[in-house]
């Protein structure tokens, strides 16, 4: 086995302990900053709550905080309300605990509609954990 002279090991070891360039920590993490952001079970259930309100949501949600999925689905189905699974308003409606996995990218939500008979609904209500801005991803009704 050969030794490196003490001058040549010694200025590998101070290039060794420079910084890395910028470039070189951009390579290291290509993602943009808004794809690394994860939505946390406190911002979804924030967005739900505000998103469903007491009613349903407003026109405005509906066009600007919902995937094109959902816009899709929503297009061949005239006769029900893909958003609250229903063919009319509810009396009020409830956003239970989110669930978020991490490994799926995606958070969900039981949400409840009232009815005035007294009766309850629920459907799952989704989100992708990186979408920016925060949107409903994906609706199923529960039967």
């Amino acid at each position: 086995m050969r030794l490196m002279p003490y001058g040549v090991g010694a200025a590998l070891l101070s290039l060794l302990a420079l910084p890395a360039p910028s470039s070189f920590a951009a390579a290291a993490d290509p993602a943009p900053a808004h794809a690394r952001y994860r939505h946390t079970a406190a911002d979804i259930s924030r967005f739900l709550t505000t998103f469903y309100g007491h009613h349903g949501p407003s026109d405005h949600d509906r066009s600007q905080r919902v995937s094109q999925h959902l816009k899709d689905r929503q297009a061949v189905s005239r006769s029900l309300d893909i958003l609250l699974c229903a063919p009319q308003e509810p009396r009020s409606i409830a956003v239970g605990p989110v669930t978020v996995a991490q490994m799926a990218n995606v958070g969900w939500a039981t949400v409840t509609t009232h009815w005035d008979a007294g009766t309850t609904d629920t459907f799952t209500a989704y989100v992708r954990l990186d979408s920016q801005p925060i949107t409903l991803d994906d609706v199923i009704c529960a039967g």
